[in-house]
């Protein structure tokens, strides 16, 4: 009797499905991180909110710079976590011909799915690909937004996080197109019937 596997070890297979799920899952870990710290920046987020109507109401004394640092955040928060919605396969889309074809037609379905991934691959790809020029620009020009003297940020963190995380969902898609499995990383859990 074999022992059951862990979560860490591999699928058995080829070596590159074993690579392919060693990839998943590293890419998992990561999603999950920055899906963390983008949790995380929405409590700063309360928080900030919560300070700036406390002080406005009973000081009269609203923080500067609250809306600008609002908008900062709120892109920030979307792109740290999207990797981590793709991973899970909880992006906004509609399953509605993919449910019906899989019953009638699973070998079908499959093929259409991993269309669909490849090219929600290539899609997330390119943007990393457009804001990359615009990261380095901002990164070494220096340019800012908001109004000087109440509030200003640098744009290059917004334009990191962007890149990064629209490469890491094209990364993931990847995974998916290629294992043929809606969650590559938890090919394990699938083989043992879990």
């Amino acid at each position: 009797m074999q022992p059951p596997r862990t979560s860490a070890e591999p699928p058995n297979g080829s070596a590159p499905a074993r690579a392919v799920h060693v990839a998943a899952r590293l890419m998992a870990g990561v999603a999950q991180v920055a899906n963390a710290a983008g949790t995380l920046v929405v409590l700063g987020l309360v928080v900030l909110i919560n300070s700036d109507v406390i002080s406005r109401n009973a000081f009269n004394a609203p923080f500067r710079g609250t809306y600008e640092a609002v908008q900062f955040l709120l892109v920030m928060i979307v792109f740290l976590q999207l990797p981590d919605v793709v991973r899970i396969n909880r992006l906004t889309r509609s399953d509605g011909f993919l449910a019906i074809l899989s019953e009638r037609k699973p070998a079908l379905a499959r093929i259409f799915a991993r269309m669909i991934d490849t090219l929600a691959a290539i899609f997330m790809g390119l943007a990393a690909y457009a804001i990359w020029p615009e990261f380095l620009r901002a990164w070494h020009e220096g340019t800012f937004f908001g109004t000087p003297g109440i509030f200003t940020a640098p744009y290059w963190p917004i334009k990191l996080v962007i890149c990064l995380s629209t490469a890491l969902c094209a990364l993931i898609f990847v995974t998916k197109a290629i294992s043929g499995k809606r969650r590559p990383e938890r090919l394990h859990l699938e083989e043992s019937g879990a």
